[in-house]
């Protein structure tokens, strides 16, 4: 607590001698000048902690320009679901026989990826009931992730050769990930009360170190999708639109949506008929990286915050309280 000093003037004094003023003694004038100064201070100190994290927050990670995805031919796909299959025997997910997934009436509704099974195929009638289109859908492995730039602990992030994985001993179950996904393909365990993760496609990181194709990849007996470096997969899917374009609508999607993603896509009609998202060519993450990861990376900003609010607190106080 603030001490006030207290002067005795003599009887004969000519005039008020002033009390002397130490660290631990002032006036209420003094306190507030006091506290003043240390709110200019606090906020310059914050201010540059901050400034220096937006600086880090802002730059992003150099991409290998070899860096793999997935070419997804959507007039080829028969909607077998062998893919979902594969997933989950190699995630170690809830899984039966291989002939099970011949059940069609899955595809009555549509579906999401789920913390149980990562890949999903829907089916999208067209005006010919007998020619629907088999849509796949997984994490699409964004080239600059809105997931990542959200995370507050670095839990997801952009692997320079392509994949975004997430490492569950970094997350904080914040799910904020979650949100800033403009696909919601992310989904959360709250089946799973003490250990909770979220669950994405991470693109078979343990057999494309191999040298082995991801297991959908690999699985799929009609070739409908196509492992290998992106800018080949680009070249590869405008030379079929180009030599095919009574087959194909002019557009690769993924080549640009949302800053461009792993997982690129061919189809016979417009794609947002069949439930893609309309994404500009800039990705969210760029709204979004500056101030997350300045304000929030490492936690050091809000920890000082805290502390010079604290100290702001105490002061206020204890100049109400100081007799």
């Amino acid at each position: 607590m603030l001490a006030r000093q207290v002067t005795k003037l003599s009887c004969d004094s000519a005039r008020r001698e002033p009390a002397p003023r130490t660290a631990a003694s002032s006036d209420q004038s003094g306190c507030a000048l006091s506290r003043r100064d240390f709110v200019k201070i606090s906020g310059v100190c914050a201010a540059s902690l901050a400034t220096a994290g937006v600086v880090k927050g802002s730059e992003k990670q150099a991409l290998d320009p070899d860096r793999k995805g997935v070419l997804v031919d959507l007039t080829v796909c028969i909607g077998c679901r062998r893919c979902e299959w594969a997933c989950n025997d190699e995630n170690g997910l809830p899984n039966g026989e291989l002939h099970e997934f011949d059940d069609r009436s899955v595809l009555e509704s549509k579906r999401r990826p789920t913390s149980t099974q990562l890949t999903v195929i829907n089916r999208v009638l067209s005006d010919d009931p007998a020619k629907p289109t088999f849509v796949k859908s997984q994490c699409m492995h964004c080239e600059h992730p809105a997931c990542a730039s959200a995370c507050l602990v670095g839990a997801m992030r952009k692997t320079p050769s392509g994949p975004v994985i997430y490492d569950a001993s970094r997350c904080i179950g914040c799910r904020y990930c979650m949100v800033a996904c403009p696909y919601q393909f992310a989904a959360y365990e709250y089946e799973n009360a003490l250990t909770p993760q979220v669950k994405k496609c991470q693109l078979c990181p343990s057999r494309t170190s191999r040298g082995e194709l991801p297991a959908c990849v690999a699985m799929c007996p009609v070739e409908a999708l196509t492992y290998g470096r992106r800018d080949e997969l680009l070249a590869l899917a405008h030379e079929r639109i180009q030599c095919n374009p009574d087959r194909y609508v002019d557009h690769v999607y993924g080549e640009h949506e949302g800053g461009g993603t792993s997982w690129l896509y061919l189809a016979d009609r417009p794609f947002a008929e069949l439930g893609f998202p309309a994404l500009g060519p800039s990705s969210p993450a760029q709204l979004t990286e500056t101030i997350q990861h300045g304000i929030f990376k490492g936690f050091a900003a809000p920890v000082m915050l805290f502390g010079l609010l604290g100290a702001i607190g105490k002061l206020s106080h204890s100049a109400k309280v100081t007799p």
